[in-house]
């Protein structure tokens, strides 16, 4: 009590004064000044700025931007109650998913939800990388090596592990391939505007993470803007067939969201890929630039609204399973995903949320969070692997059970059986974009006009044919 009476009377002067000050000061010379600068400049802006004249170079923001576009709070699931019934047990809904089922060896996964590709050295320790592993093992799904290479420990924690053929070219090779449940030619990425060149220097590649990148001592190294051997379409054409007839387990190709997505699959459609992974803007990273981050890209909702409607115009829908990947952070973002035309999302960020959890209070307030789980991070150590399995595993697990709620209510049997009759849209240029209702219109009133009404049909899309290989 004493300590605060005390603080009290220091703070009353002070505050006396600021009070006057900005109550009596011109512009100039008032304190306010700085609430008025961050209203036209934002705080953002206004640090980035400061860390910009610090240090000189391109800045790297772990976790991605927070220009978030896509508007999935614009979106509601349809119940059904009395001309139909909600499903009678949620506990029945099947939430189980088949990625490549074409292949030899189809991806599994007890649910629709798969953690995405996050490096071990370019993004994560690799305590988290096993963290991650485990607990999406224990949830019945996949986990992902991202642009690095497989590590024993990886692997083992892993029931089902995707691999990425990669711009570094850490896991191209048939030692690490032939370990892989899928296989997925990274060639872009929603965080990094696509894909550019990445440098990683010697000093900051410890002597673990040389050994699994099979680099010398001192040795600089870094990912391609440009896949290494791929310069035309056919070569990635070619790529993918050689794959297809080396292994037996999934091949996938993941691409960041763009305006030019239309030609971006109408080349991936040449392919005898299984399945296409698409990252919008929102996708979180360890370390991109926040213009990259903020100003380049297509938001997640559009990428896959565009993806699944070329490939249905153009009869490939079911030649190849859709991953959406990009800020998806919630149950009810997954659940509308899956209604607009994927098979699956992938989480990053938020996962890493739930897997840290509690734990985050060891490094609070000397650190942020990243810190603990960064490969770079200064607090790596205190992580508690097996605790973030668990939490990352029971948050998958209250996802699911929220998602097996949501599709009994609106009277389906499984998580698979949703589509975009299932949605509504509370923008009307929203509704006409994805081919969904309108929530201001009168669904008994159209139906009744039939075929003279076409309001719920599906907009054309002027997209390409595909091209011709190169």
């Amino acid at each position: 009590m004493l300590t605060s009476w005390l603080t009290m009377k220091l703070m009353n002067p002070v505050l006396d004064e600021a009070t006057v000050k900005m109550m009596t000061e011109d512009y100039p010379d008032n304190p306010f000044l700085m609430v008025t600068v961050a209203e036209k400049l934002n705080p953002a802006a206004i640090v980035e700025a400061a860390i910009r004249a610090e240090l000189g170079k391109e800045l790297a923001r772990p976790l991605g931007s927070p220009n978030v576009l896509s508007p999935w709070n614009r979106l509601l699931l349809n119940p059904r109650q009395l001309f139909q019934f909600p499903t009678p047990d949620y506990t029945a809904v099947d939430t189980k998913t088949i990625i490549g089922p074409k292949a030899k060896k189809p991806l599994q996964l007890d649910i629709p939800i798969m953690i995405t590709g996050m490096s071990y050295g370019g993004s994560l320790s690799l305590p988290m990388k096993v963290a991650l592993a485990k607990g999406a093992s224990m949830a019945g799904t996949s986990s992902n090596t991202g642009e690095s290479a497989v590590t024993n420990e990886e692997r083992e924690s892993a029931r089902l592990l995707i691999g990425q053929y990669n711009r570094g070219g850490w896991l191209n090779k048939p030692d690490q391939l032939s370990r892989l449940d899928a296989i997925e030619i990274q060639l872009g990425q929603g965080a990094w505007g696509g894909a550019v060149d990445e440098p990683m220097q010697a000093a900051k590649i410890g002597a673990h993470l040389r050994a699994a990148w099979h680099l010398a001592e001192g040795e600089n190294t870094g990912i391609n803007a440009r896949m290494p051997g791929l310069n035309t379409a056919k070569d990635l054409i070619q790529l993918v067939d050689r794959l297809k007839s080396e292994y037996d387990v999934p091949i996938g190709i993941k691409i960041a969201g763009t305006d030019f997505i239309e030609y971006e699959l109408a080349v991936i459609a040449q392919t005898q890929a299984d399945y296409i992974v698409v990252d919008g803007s929102e996708g979180g990273t360890s370390h991109a630039n926040p213009t990259l981050q903020d100003h380049v890209g297509l938001p997640t909702l559009h990428t896959l609204v565009r993806t699944v409607d070329w490939l249905l115009a153009h009869d490939r829908r079911e030649k190849f399973s859709v991953i959406c990947a990009g800020g998806l952070t919630t149950p009810g973002h997954f659940l509308k995903a899956l209604a607009i035309g994927a098979d699956a999302v992938y989480i990053g960020s938020i996962a890493l949320m739930a897997a840290m959890q509690s734990q985050v209070a060891k490094v609070l307030p000397q650190a942020p969070p990243p810190q603990l789980v960064l490969y770079d991070g200064k607090m790596t150590d205190k992580l508690d692997v097996d605790k973030g399995a668990h939490h990352l595993a029971n948050f998958l697990k209250s996802c699911t059970a929220e998602m097996q709620l949501a599709v009994q209510a609106v009277g389906k049997t499984a998580c698979k059986e949703l589509n975009r009759e299932d949605l509504v849209a509370v923008d009307k240029d929203l509704a006409s974009f994805m081919g969904v209702r309108h929530a201001a219109s009168h669904r008994v009133a159209e139906e009744e006009k039939g075929a003279k009404s076409n309001q719920r049909a599906r907009p054309e899309r002027s997209a390409p044919a595909p091209l011709p290989v190169q």
